[in-house]
């Protein structure tokens, strides 16, 4: 695997809607600054649904396992279609 064609923020992204059937996927790549590969994510996904957060992140890791044995730090925001819809009504 190519660690800069396989890492980047939009090969990730399409990873995670397809993997996970997300309907709202969001990539941060936040490496720079920082001394190795980091991504930032969020998922909205009906996959989800009732799941606890342990669960949901193990969903994510299992569709990135290729891919997280070359990002050093890779945080995650896992959400129900509905969580995310009550979130934007806030907005």
């Amino acid at each position: 695997m190519e660690a800069s064609g396989a890492l980047s923020v939009e090969a990730l992204r399409e990873r995670l809607l397809q993997g996970l059937e997300a309907e709202h996927v969001e990539v941060e790549d936040t490496t720079p600054g920082r001394c190795a590969t980091s991504f930032k994510v969020l998922v909205v996904s009906p996959r989800f649904r009732g799941k606890a957060l342990l669960q949901r992140h193990r969903l994510v890791n299992e569709v990135l396992v290729e891919e997280l044995k070359h990002i050093h730090a890779f945080e995650q925001r896992t959400l129900t279609p509905e969580q995310w819809a009550k979130e934007q009504e806030a907005k």
